[in-house]
């Protein structure tokens, strides 16, 4: 009798010990899950303010600067509702509802595309084309979620492709005029054809990359003229030169 009630007390805590480790493992995972959550959202806020930090960069519209204004809250108020005994982020939160409730497009300013001007330095206009790859990751990310609609989402990104090309191939451009006056009619004309092959390869053609495409197409025609009439000099000097040094050989040599 006693021998079977200690096997049941032992079987007893074993089942015991089981559920309270299945409890604590639940509740690490809670926690796991929670920390990750809490990460996710927290990247999207830094994500987000840095967007809208350097947002005066880009000729954008008012409606993206919302999308991305409601994007800061919607991560915030995320973070909120995880941590609710967070003070900080209650706070932080509420200061946040009432920028956005009281934005209006007349308080957002933006560069028009006619004021957009491309930055002489490489490394700023290489950060210009990452920056405008992040807002179209963000407003891509915000219409999968369903708080974009698809025909604000088809738009704005539209534009975003466009602002994209044109600092691509305005950049490469640049480049292959530099290299123009610098006699460097190679890595001219592989600058043209580049710039060429980024507007080839957009899906529709707007009047810019029509405009552009007729002007590239000229500047490597008179590329191609120049390396032609460049060439024919090289041969030309190259024949003199040989000319020269036959006539040093075959001449009647002195008798001393």
């Amino acid at each position: 009798m006693i021998f079977t009630i200690v096997i049941a007390l032992v079987i007893a805590l074993i089942v015991l010990a089981i559920l309270i480790n299945a409890v604590q493992q639940h509740k690490e995972k809670i926690e796991t899950d929670k920390r990750n959550e809490l990460a996710k959202h927290k990247n999207i806020v830094e994500e987000t303010e840095n967007l809208l930090m350097n947002i005066s960069n880009f000729p954008v519209s008012t409606q993206l600067v919302l999308i991305l204004h409601q994007r800061l809250l919607d991560a915030i108020k995320a973070m909120s509702e995880l941590t609710p005994d967070s003070t900080e982020l209650r706070q932080r939160l509420k200061d946040t509802q009432q920028r956005v409730q009281n934005i209006s497009p007349q308080d957002i300013n933006t560069n028009s595309e006619e004021q957009f001007v491309l930055p002489d330095d490489e490394r700023a206009t290489i950060a210009l084309i990452q920056g405008i790859k992040k807002l179209r990751t963000a407003l891509r990310s915000e219409h999968t979620k369903g708080k974009v609609d698809t025909q604000i989402f088809m738009v704005e990104d539209k534009k975003l492709d466009a602002l994209q090309l044109k600092i691509n191939v305005e950049s490469l451009m640049k480049r292959g005029h530099m290299a123009r006056r610098s006699q460097m009619l190679g890595s001219a004309r592989q600058y043209y054809e580049k710039a060429v092959s980024t507007i080839d390869s957009q899906a529709s053609r707007s009047e810019y990359a029509n405009q552009r495409k007729a002007e590239l197409t000229t500047l490597l025609t008179e590329i191609t003229e120049e390396l032609k009439n460049s060439n024919a000099q090289d041969r030309r000097k190259k024949a003199a030169e040989e000319e020269d040094d036959l006539d040093v050989l075959f001449q009647p040599k002195k008798k001393w």
